[in-house]
């Protein structure tokens, strides 16, 4: 598993127990090739005529490092791995996959409710591990603008939904970023500004919520239930497939997902480093944690903002099953963001083996990043076995309190 020699103690610690402080259900369904496809894709759209997702880095990796845990050989052809697929069926595979990737707890971003995604507690069961909720402020929000009345009505149950939802959650969750891109403004809005723009989002609540008033009301009242409970507040900053934001994970999803946000998400988040830096310097004397969601490319200007303020906190994220350079990844975040700063997320959406290629690819990537400073005397063998416990589950169990 592990893609170097390293001495006894470090690798007890890379392969202990991890906890997985983002992830979203896996489908409890049998899909087709094609809803498969989908879902290992980051784009979340078929491939080109003629061409496969399965020629990604992704795609690879399923066919190298999930088949075995199917009784397959390493790389079996795409459909042989798809035909064992369907023969065990999805709660078998689902089992193998979410036990295999050895997580301790699972603290799950739910979304809006969908029958075909594994809850938080199947999660866990399926997973042979404890199991936790994240809130999500925006799906609240949608489901609180389906069914108010007046500007008034929608404030109230806003911050009643929050709070209720929040008592049986170990966090909050905010895809604010993607909605309106990144370059915040940390001022709390004005309660008069706050209503008019109710009054328009009730005028069509069926559309997208894209109001920058209405947002940063929401995300402050999000911000106020995290504080009153102790509780962390996770920001998604950079990399994601259009699942990890949209919470459904239906091979179905429309193409037409980044439209449905009205800001290219892309392009928006070149102003990370000094919307966020602004954000988390007005947060700071709350209290309240800042974690900093999958920001590849972004990651060393998360890890930067990780350091300087002692409320912000990172993880890797999705990059690392994503890329072919997860150790580089691994190591710019060493060297920037303090080792109590950081945190695994298997960012799992969708497929139990986008769960275990999370645990898989951050336990080789830490691994080969900790090899480097053991083999130049940087570190030594005690330093790399409690760094590795830290961003592996310490780190997480003291911000969640687990």
């Amino acid at each position: 598993m592990l893609p170097v020699d390293l001495p006894g103690t470090v690798r007890d610690a890379l392969l202990a127990p991890l906890v997985d402080h983002h992830c979203h259900g896996v489908r409890r369904d049998d899909l087709s090739r094609a809803g498969f496809e989908l879902l290992i894709s980051a784009g979340g759209v078929p491939a080109p005529p003629g061409t496969t997702h399965f020629d990604t880095a992704s795609g690879a990796a399923v066919r190298r490092w999930c088949a075995p845990l199917l009784d397959l050989e390493p790389h079996a052809p795409p459909a042989v791995y798809l035909a064992r697929r369907a023969e065990l069926g999805a709660g078998e595979v689902n089992r193998r996959l979410l036990a295999g990737a050895g997580v301790v707890a699972f603290l799950v971003d739910s979304g809006r409710e969908d029958a075909d995604l594994l809850s938080a507690a199947e999660m866990g069961r399926h997973g042979g591990a404890a199991a936790d909720e994240l809130v999500r402020i925006e799906e609240i929000e949608r489901d609180v603008a389906a069914t108010a009345q007046i500007a008034v009505d929608y404030l109230d149950s806003l911050g009643e939904e929050l709070a209720g939802r929040a008592a049986r959650a170990v966090g909050v969750k905010t895809v604010i970023g993607p909605l309106c891109g990144l370059d915040l403004d940390p001022a709390r809005p004005a309660r008069g500004a706050v209503i008019a723009a109710a009054n328009r989002r009730l005028a069509d609540p069926k559309e997208p919520l894209t109001d920058p008033v209405l947002l940063g009301y929401l995300l402050w009242s999000g911000i106020d239930v995290a504080r009153e409970r102790g509780l962390p507040v996770q920001f998604h900053t950079g990399y994601g497939a259009p699942g990890t934001l949209h919470a459904d994970h239906r091979p179905d999803h429309r193409p037409d997902h980044w439209a449905d946000h009205g800001v290219n998400l892309w392009a928006d988040r070149r102003a990370d480093p000094a919307g966020l830096g602004r954000f988390a310097a007005a947060l700071q004397p709350l209290g309240v944690p800042m974690i900093l969601l999958h920001p590849y490319p972004f990651h060393r200007q998360a890890a930067h903002l990780a350091g300087a303020f002692p409320h912000v906190y990172v993880d890797a994220g999705l990059a690392l099953p994503h890329l072919g350079a997860g150790a580089r990844v691994m190591d710019e975040l060493l060297e920037l963001a303090p080792f109590h700063k950081q945190l695994f997320s298997s960012g799992c959406h969708g497929l139990a083996e986008s769960g275990y290629l999370g645990a898989l690819s951050f336990r080789r990537a830490l691994a080969a990043a900790l090899a480097t400073r053991l083999a130049s005397g940087e570190w030594s063998t005690a330093d790399a076995a409690r760094v590795a416990h830290m961003i592996g589950s310490g780190n997480a169990r003291r911000i969640y309190r687990l």
